[in-house]
């Protein structure tokens, strides 16, 4: 099998079978499609579920953004992979792969055939790359969970971020997953380089609860040290006033970041238009500063409100060495003259004509930056394509159709 377009890229000519639902794994697997990798979406029949979310937003728009940011650039064959006939293609598919990325339980993936042990027993060079909720060994590894149980709630983020009246946040949709899917990337991406040495494939696993105890590391790990734990801070009453947010005249917040205090406080008191602070006694010092930094921080409020942030920012731009950022909205976050630059938005080709922009995975390449392919597959878009590819005639594609084993695409699956 082919990929459908050459895009660069270094895993340009690996072939990808994704069996994943909802974010973390195919997310997982988009960062191999935008590294290059050739990756077939196995679907059931009516579609992984996280199609169903743009129906949250009301009525039924054209586009599906949620679904797309994570399955751009794939191609799409849904199977009903319980039947005889369906396991077969999954069979045939993994024949031909170099990795498998998948999500679903363990307990799942044993009833069809498809565990770790069984598949590589079969496939001794297959890469199989697992992300589940809890881990693979202990009580809930084939507890069901998403990143707002495993991820959020049960590593202790949401806890640590909880409001000084102890409401807890909610969590944006997918953070969890989007930071756990690029983690079995890269982890796949090594055992390709091991498999280029070893001649073996590798089983590679991480779980939400993982990467949510590893994104908390500054606080769990100095639990394990010092047996203590950070107390939620008040930002009136936050240690450093040079590492604080503060909000302007227009409404608009600024972070200050700050966090070699003595290095960035002159710099900040001149942009601020208050040298005289820098022979204040309460502030000349670290310690002072401390000890007084709710006098600072409100003496720091009533200045900030008193101009709007166009005006700070212009104030910071003549002292490099006030570091600090604004808080932006949405609509702030595509105006910013730096995130186009950046890279973070890409152009993605529609089926026929144009494009669509979409969210970019955060990894460029300077010899080989890949491209977008195309948007996301409807269901079974490619099914024939890639059962074509796979040996099977018309006749017996029409067949599996007929029987329901596979869907080919028709008209109104999206």
């Amino acid at each position: 099998m082919s990929p459908a377009s050459h895009t660069g890229g270094p895993l340009e000519g690996i072939r990808v079978v994704e069996l994943a639902v909802w974010i973390a794994g195919p997310a997982a697997a988009l960062v191999l499609a935008d590294w290059g990798a050739d990756v077939i979406k196995v679907e059931p029949l009516d579609g992984d579920p996280n199609r169903s979310f743009k129906y949250l937003f009301g009525g039924d728009p054209d586009t599906n953004p949620v679904f797309e940011l994570d399955n751009r650039g794939k191609r799409g064959i849904a199977v009903d992979i319980r039947s005889s006939e369906g396991a077969g293609i999954m069979e045939r598919l993994l024949v031909d792969a170099d990795v498998f990325v998948t999500n679903l339980r363990p307990g799942a993936l044993q009833r069809a055939g498809l565990d770790a042990p069984t598949v590589m027993e079969r496939h001794p060079r297959l890469v199989y790359g697992h992300i589940t909720g809890y881990g693979t060994k202990g009580p809930d590894a084939d507890r069901a969970a998403y990143d707002l149980a495993a991820f959020w709630s049960r590593t202790g983020i949401a806890d640590t971020l909880r409001t000084p009246d102890g409401q807890v946040p909610v969590q944006r949709g997918g953070m969890g997953d989007h930071a756990t899917g690029m983690t079995l990337a890269g982890g796949i991406a090594a055992a390709l380089f091991q498999r280029e040495r070893t001649g073996s494939g590798e089983l590679v696993t991480t779980s939400l609860l993982r990467q949510g105890v590893y994104m908390l590391g500054f606080d769990l790990n100095v639990a394990l040290d010092w047996g203590r734990t950070a107390p939620l801070v008040d930002r009136r009453r936050a240690p450093n006033p040079m590492a604080n947010n503060y909000t302007c005249a227009d409404g608009r917040t600024l972070w200050l970041v700050g966090v070699a205090s003595d290095r960035h406080w002159p710099p900040l008191a001149r942009a601020m238009g208050h040298p005289e602070w820098l022979d204040d006694d309460r502030f000349a010092t670290e310690r002072g500063r401390f000890k007084n930094r709710e006098e600072l921080i409100a003496l720091l409020d009533a200045e900030f409100a008193s101009r709007d942030l166009d005006h700070w920012a212009a104030a910071f731009a003549g002292e490099p060495d006030v570091f600090w950022a604004p808080v932006n909205s949405i609509e702030d976050v595509l105006a910013d003259p730096q995130i186009g630059p950046s890279g973070a938005i890409v152009d993605v080709p529609e089926r026929h004509d144009g494009s669509r922009q979409m969210v970019a995975t955060p990894i460029d390449f300077a010899g080989a930056s890949p491209r977008p392919r195309r948007v996301a597959p409807d269901i079974g878009e490619h099914s024939r394509d890639v059962l074509a590819a796979l040996g099977y005639d018309d006749a017996a594609v029409d067949a599996l159709v007929a029987s329901g084993v596979i869907g080919d695409g028709s008209p109104g699956a999206t």
